[in-house]
Formats: C-alpha cells, sequence, structure tokens
C-alpha cells in the first residue's frame, strides 16, 4: 500500500456502527437505507475510499446516480474527500488518463464517476470492469433491471473481493423491489443467502441516531425535515421513520393490513363466487377469486368482498417478472385449482385487452378451450380505483385533515394466503401526471384483478330456505303422517263400500 496515500492525517474515519459496517463488511450486496441524515452518500465515498487504501492500483471503483445533476451532488462530496488521498478528477481523457469523468489516485486506483438513467445505459459501460460498485438512491429506479445488469461489471483479475453498496430512502417508484429485494427477504442486519445467485445480501437500517457528528452539529436537522413533510404523514414516516410501508404518495392511504387481512375461514356455499384475470406473460398474471358474503358471517357485513384465492405467475424472488407461459397453460393451472378446490365460479371477468387480436386467436378466445371463460371487465380505471378505495374505508369517515376514522367495517377482506394481494397493495403510488389514477411503472396486476372485481356489480345470493319437516306440502304435516292419512281414508272408502 502506498505510504504516501495512507499517511494522509485528513482521511476522514467513520463513526462506529452502521457507518462502519456498511464500509468495512464482507458480504457481497449491503443496503444501507432509512431514515434521512444517516451520512448514506458520505458512506459510499468512504465505501470507495476504503477500497482505494487497501488495494491500490488494483482498485477499480465505479459510483452512480440516475440522472447527471444527481451525479453532480455525489460528485461534490466525493470531491472534498477523495482529496486527503490525493485524488484528482479528470474530465477529459488522455494518454495518461484513460477515462473520462475519473478520480485518480497516487498508488494507482481509480474511480469513476457516472449516471445510469435507463436499463440501455448499461451498454455503454458493458465492456469494463469494476471491483467496487455504489448505487446511490436506488429508490429512484422504477425496475432493478438496469443495475441488476451492471453486476456482470465486477471482475477482478488481481483477486480484489468485488463488492456492491447501496444506499437510498423509503419511498420513491423504486420503494416495492428495494424492499423485496433486501428488506423482505430477512431481518435487518441478518445476511441473506440467495439461492438462484449463490451470493449475499445485507440490509442495514440508517439512523439519524447513529450520525452524532450531524446531530452535534446542526441540532434543529430533524425539526427542519419534520416541518418539509407538511402534513404528509407517510413521508414524515418514510424519512423520520424509514417506514418502507407507508411511502410517499401511497395510493391507497386507507389500507390497513389489521382491518383487511384475516385469517381463513370456510366460505358459505351459497356465496357467490367471481373471478378476475389480469393477463401477463413478460410480466406476472393474476386470477383473484372472491366472495359476496350475505352479512350471515359474524364481523363480514352484506356484500363485503372476501378474496380468497389467487393464483400469481411470477418468478421467485424477482421484481415484477412473470412466468412467460402460454394463455392455454395459465387456463389449465387454474382450472386444475379449481377443480380440486371443488370451487364452482358464478361469473368470471378479465382486462379487455385479453380479446385483442393480433394475427391470431386472443387470449380469452385460447383459455375459454380450458373452460376459463370470462366477460369482459370494466376497465374504467379512475371509477374502479374509487370503488377499490370505497371498499376499503367501508361507511367510516374523515376528519378535517383527511385522516380515516374507523366507524364502520370495511366491505374488503382478504384472506392471509393471497401473499402477493396484500404485498402489492400498499406499494402502489399516485402517478405523477394523473394523482387520480396509479403509477403503470409498478406492480400493479394483482390490484388490477381486484379493481375488475369491484367493477362487476357483484352481487350476494341469500341462503336457501330450510325445509320446515312440519310442513309437507304445505299442510303442516310430515311425509309419514301424509302417508299414513291417506291409507286411513283409503281403509275407509273400502269399509263403506
Amino acid at each position: 500500500m502506498d505510504a504516501k496515500v495512507r499517511g494522509s492525517d485528513l482521511i476522514p474515519e467513520p463513526q462506529s456502527g452502521t457507518q462502519a459496517a456498511f464500509i468495512s463488511c464482507p458480504v457481497f450486496e449491503v443496503l444501507l437505507a432509512g431514515e434521512r441524515g444517516g451520512g448514506k452518500s458520505w458512506c459510499q465515498c468512504r465505501y470507495q475510499l476504503d477500497g482505494v487504501l487497501r488495494y491500490g492500483k488494483a482498485w477499480k471503483g465505479l459510483m452512480s446516480r440516475k440522472t447527471y445533476p444527481e451525479l453532480e451532488q455525489l460528485q461534490s462530496e466525493a470531491r472534498a474527500m477523495f482529496a486527503t488521498a490525493g485524488g484528482e478528477y479528470s474530465v477529459q481523457p488522455t494518454s495518461e488518463r484513460p477515462y473520462s469523468n475519473c478520480y485518480y489516485f497516487p498508488n494507482g486506483a481509480t474511480v469513476r464517476m457516472r449516471y445510469i438513467e435507463r436499463e440501455e445505459d448499461y451498454g455503454t459501460m458493458h465492456g469494463f470492469q469494476f471491483t467496487g460498485i455504489s448505487f446511490d438512491e436506488v429508490t429512484e429506479y422504477a425496475t432493478p433491471n438496469g443495475l441488476l445488469k451492471m453486476l456482470s461489471t465486477l471482475r477482478s483479475p488481481e483477486g480484489v473481493p468485488c463488492t456492491v453498496r447501496l444506499t437510498g430512502n423509503p419511498g420513491g417508484v423504486g420503494n416495492a423491489w428495494v424492499k423485496q429485494r433486501y428488506i423482505d427477504v430477512a431481518p435487518a442486519l441478518t445476511v441473506y443467502h440467495d439461492p438462484d445467485s449463490d451470493t449475499e445480501r445485507l440490509f442495514i437500517p440508517s439512523k439519524l441516531s447513529d450520525n452524532q457528528i450531524l446531530q452535534s452539529m446542526d441540532p434543529g436537522y430533524r425539526k427542519r425535515v419534520a416541518a418539509s413533510t407538511g402534513a404528509d404523514e407517510n413521508l414524515r414516516r418514510a424519512w423520520l421513520e424509514g417506514d418502507w410501508d407507508r411511502v410517499p404518495g401511497q395510493f391507497f392511504n386507507n389500507w390497513d393490513r389489521a382491518r383487511h387481512v384475516i385469517k381463513p375461514f370456510e366460505i358459505p356455499k351459497h356465496w357467490t363466487r367471481i373471478g378476475g384475470f389480469d393477463w401477463g406473460s413478460r410480466r406476472p398474471f393474476c386470477y383473484l377469486l372472491a366472495a359476496v358474503s350475505d352479512g350471515t358471517v359474524d364481523n363480514i357485513p352484506k356484500d363485503a368482498l372476501v378474496f380468497f384465492y389467487e393464483n400469481y405467475g411470477t418468478v421467485p424472488g424477482k421484481y415484477n417478472e412473470g412466468l412467460k407461459l402460454d394463455a392455454e397453460v395459465v387456463a389449465k393451472m387454474i382450472a386444475d385449482d379449481l377443480k380440486k378446490m371443488k370451487v364452482k365460479v358464478d361469473h368470471q371477468v378479465a382486462d379487455p385487452a385479453c380479446w385483442q387480436r393480433a394475427g391470431g386467436p386472443p387470449i380469452a378466445e385460447r383459455m375459454g378451450r380450458y373452460k376459463m371463460v370470462f366477460s369482459k371487465a370494466d376497465n374504467n380505471r379512475i371509477t374502479g380505483w374509487d370503488a377499490m378505495r370505497s371498499r376499503f374505508t367501508g361507511d367510516s369517515s374523515f376528519d378535517i385533515r383527511g385522516v380515516c376514522q374507523w366507524d364502520m367495517p370495511p366491505m374488503i377482506y382478504i384472506f392471509e394466503t393471497c401473499l402477493n394481494l396484500i404485498r402489492t397493495i400498499p406499494m402502489q403510488q399516485c402517478d405523477r401526471i394523473k394523482p387520480e389514477d396509479i403509477d403503470t411503472k409498478g406492480e400493479d396486476h394483482a390490484v388490477d384483478a381486484a379493481r375488475y372485481l369491484c367493477m362487476a356489480r357483484p352481487w350476494s345470493r341469500p341462503a336457501p330456505a330450510k325445509k320446515n319437516p312440519r310442513n309437507y306440502g304445505g299442510y303442516g304435516y310430515t311425509f309419514n303422517e301424509v302417508v299414513a292419512k291417506a291409507q286411513r281414508r283409503m281403509r275407509q272408502e273400502s269399509e263403506e263400500w
């Protein structure tokens, strides 16, 4: 290791706790995310500097943000820190410094600065090789596809252990995939081994309390962050509590798992059963079954929808990736399940796109060969989302701040076995251009199927009337009594004759 670089007394050291763990952890993928003010961007710069100091010219780092203006913000922090180790920034390549927008260090190490806005940007770096990659503010990406492709550029002929570090805050269009990939798979600070890639991942919660320097130098920071959230309770919980379940811009802000998710029970046979289907091949498909309550089961009001079955076609562990199955295979899969459950469906609706013709029979026609017959769903999105929101609320009221007051039971209940519907409802966010609609860049297949059911004019079927054994034929007698009476009359007539 270069003594000139290593001997600098100006190199900042990480604070103990999460910052030190993020920088020195040997796990391949580490996410540091949560509350604002935890020093996440600083940690990314220090992670790269740690590689520079440890491995010298064998270290080839990359720091990225989504857009160039955002990259400039990260660059300002990197410039101050890298200068303590003699790092010099070159904008244009030269014969001695072949990389543009790159920091060069006296010991031969390099750290390049790049922005990755779209999945296609991976193509510009396909032939590069890096030993350590920093992805800053990852929740700004709608999907992980571009970032995951970049992992293929991690390689080291010199034997440097290749790693990737990610940072971000709850919220943003990428909240769902970040939560699914790093947070839901294992408890915080617990290493998760991915059997598919044979690599390890780790989530480290970022807390403002871990950044003692910021708290001591700027004690009013937390209050200013709280003030900046205004009346947005979800934004406050995301920025100040690191809450990944209640995100800014949440579409179904009246969703409450405690109210809407229930344990399975035996649904009465006479309840109307309706199915809703959202087609997907490259993206997941979703088929949902719901029963319409007649009010005879405790705590389930009349006409409430009870979702009790889902078939969700996604690749396990992959965000928003479908199974790429043919329509016939999907139809047979669902039909076989219904047969096993001995469920008779009264009515089924599907996305009207299933009737589109593109040079051959449409999806709906092909699925009909396996007795999966659908009607076109009412696809008015704005009205459909309003119907769902109304059912989540029930007959409850809102106070002056718009906070729901739970006075009455909701009109939607979901069996806890419908995992993907439960998982994707709270992650839906408002479209930035059309706030009355959902942002379709997210994973919205299960909620689309649920919307079709809410718009299917579900009706409740009354329980069949019980037969009164004392009212056979409407005369107030049992069958045996009627027969005995007829026999006595026949004997009496015979005697008289």
